[in-house]
């Protein structure tokens, strides 16, 4: 039985369904095999047939990544089998550092490159943005300005030979950067809601799409919260890229970093070598997955 299934690539994820592209560039419409929905837009799998243009998925092949959020309740896996996300932000609708910063370690702890696109920079307070950003030039990430509508071009030199993963808030512009880089594929986008000051969903399930033989890129739907409760302690220390010089170094081994005394993480902000604000965003994650 094992020899007549099919390998393919999960390329669309519907809920409950998935489509799935076939070596020969078929894709084929698949379910799970009982109540399981736990695929993602990257996943590798091994299908049988059910009719002309339907399947059901019988394996999932071992991956190389998952990145994915969680509440206290369930999971919502983004992609898998992604070297890299792309963090889309943009100057308007104002985006939520908070929701950067969980996006951020979110990739970190699952061993994932980050890249920062600042979109819309043809408005007027880009200059603005961009100085918010630079702290997180100074951590190592690369800020990658862009005006998706009139040039793609600075993006492209970034997704070369990699399979990327767009995430962000809704109206950021991700389906715009679609639209850009494979204008055939038309994706829908809509106007952004200016009273509101936030995106309206466009989006409504996870896409990947081959740009070339060696890049690939899926978008996923728009994001208004990135719960972490997935992670430990120690991951969730360790995803913050500036905190690592100073980890066992505490008084103590068991150091929360919230209010102990000597504690190397909180001597490190009072001398400059940590933002405040990365600890408090840390603290608050602390707190809540504890």
């Amino acid at each position: 039985m094992l020899n007549d299934l099919l390998s393919g690539l999960v390329v669309a994820s519907y809920g409950k369904r998935y489509g799935v592209e076939l070596e020969d560039g078929r894709e084929l419409s698949c379910v799970t095999r009982g109540k399981k929905t736990d695929l993602a837009c990257g996943d590798h799998v091994k299908i049988k047939t059910t009719g002309p243009n339907e399947g059901v998925v019988e394996q999932l092949q071992p991956r190389t990544s998952l990145l994915y959020r969680s509440n206290s309740f369930r999971s919502k896996m983004l992609a898998a089998n992604v070297s890299q996300a792309v963090i889309v932000l943009a100057t308007q609708p104002s985006f939520y550092e908070e929701l950067l910063n969980r996006c951020l370690v979110a990739t970190e702890a699952a061993g994932i490159k980050a890249v920062i696109v600042l979109n819309k920079c043809d408005l007027d307070n880009a200059g603005e943005t961009m100085a918010r950003l630079q702290d997180y030039a100074a951590l190592g990430y690369t800020i990658q300005p862009l005006s998706a509508r009139e040039d793609i071009a600075p993006l492209r030199q970034w997704l070369k030979g990699e399979t990327s993963v767009l995430v962000g808030q809704s109206g950021m512009g991700k389906s715009t950067i679609v639209n850009a880089l494979l204008p055939d594929k038309m994706i829908k986008t809509q106007e952004v809601s200016t009273v509101l000051d936030s995106g309206k969903h466009t989006t409504t399930a996870a896409h990947l799409y081959h740009l070339d033989a060696e890049s690939h890129l899926i978008d996923s739907p728009g994001l208004q919260e990135f719960g972490l409760h997935h992670l430990d302690a120690e991951q969730l220390e360790l995803a913050f890229t500036e905190f690592r010089p100073y980890l066992g170094k505490c008084r103590f081994n068991n150091c929360r970093h919230l209010k102990e005394p000597e504690c190397a993480i909180q001597a490190a902000v009072a001398t400059g070598e940590i933002l405040p604000r990365r600890l408090a965003y840390y603290q608050q994650l602390r707190l809540e997955i504890a």
